[in-house]
């Protein structure tokens, strides 16, 4: 069905079933109580956009994924000033200005 229709009709089409609050938290929040870890680790960010947007996993992951770590894959940079806030860039070209409790550990030391 996805080469005959748009985006944005698949998407629609894909709503209820998309809800991260709905059935992505809960899938991600059993796998978390089957498994011994230390970081989350979340991965695909980019193969599922437009359908879910990663300010919709981060903001409905944060009352589930407290206690540990969690790291993001992500497609693209993350940028943080004083003066506009935090913004998750994809692919270096959309610019997504929700907020975000995150930081890039790319320059992290241990």
């Amino acid at each position: 069905m996805e080469a005959s229709v748009s985006k944005d009709q698949l998407k629609e089409l894909f709503q209820g079933v998309l809800d991260p609050e709905a059935h992505l938290i809960p899938a991600i929040a059993r796998e978390m109580a089957a498994t011994k870890f230390d970081v989350l680790l979340l991965s695909g960010i980019g193969e599922v956009f437009p359908y879910i947007r990663s300010h919709n996993v981060l903001n409905n992951l944060q009352s589930t994924a407290k206690e540990k770590p969690t790291v993001l894959f992500f497609p693209g940079d993350y940028t943080h000033s004083l003066e506009v806030g935090a913004s998750l860039d994809l692919f270096g070209k959309l610019h997504d200005d929700k907020y975000y409790r995150a930081f890039n550990i790319f320059h992290c030391e241990v």
